[in-house]
């Protein structure tokens, strides 16, 4: 896992696929962190992304690195229910305290994902497993 979390790191933003009904659903991402042997990841339950994610929890990550190289990160996203994990998030990103709190009713949802795979592309070469 953390090859994949230095490589999300390095490329700084990432970008997350969902599908709403049949339309596929591209976001830029950007906070991420590594935490129990997995990466966790963040979305406002009041976000499209969160339903998407809860229909279908089928996603795919992508990232680019300044060096050519990219990642694909393809599995299931699994919701957490330890609510370590949002206290963790938000006291990394302190600014994000005012959007998830009690008095604004919202709540930062993390999800790791399973079954995933992680390849890391050259631009001009085959891909190298980042899991084993």
């Amino acid at each position: 896992m953390s090859k994949v979390n230095d490589f999300l790191t390095e490329a700084g933003v990432f970008f997350l696929a969902t599908t709403d009904g049949d339309q596929p659903k591209v976001r830029p991402l950007g906070a991420h962190m590594e935490m129990d042997g997995k990466i966790i990841f963040g979305v406002g339950d009041f976000k499209d992304v969160y339903k998407q994610l809860v229909a279908n929890p089928k996603t795919e990550i992508v990232a680019a690195k300044q060096d050519g190289h990219w990642l694909r990160y393809t599995g299931k996203a699994v919701f957490e229910t330890d609510p370590k994990y949002a206290e963790a998030a938000l006291e990394a990103s302190p600014n994000l305290k005012s959007i998830y709190n009690e008095e604004t009713g919202n709540k930062l949802m993390m999800f790791h994902l399973e079954d995933a795979t992680a390849v890391d592309i050259a631009v001009m070469g085959g891909g190298v497993n980042l899991l084993n």
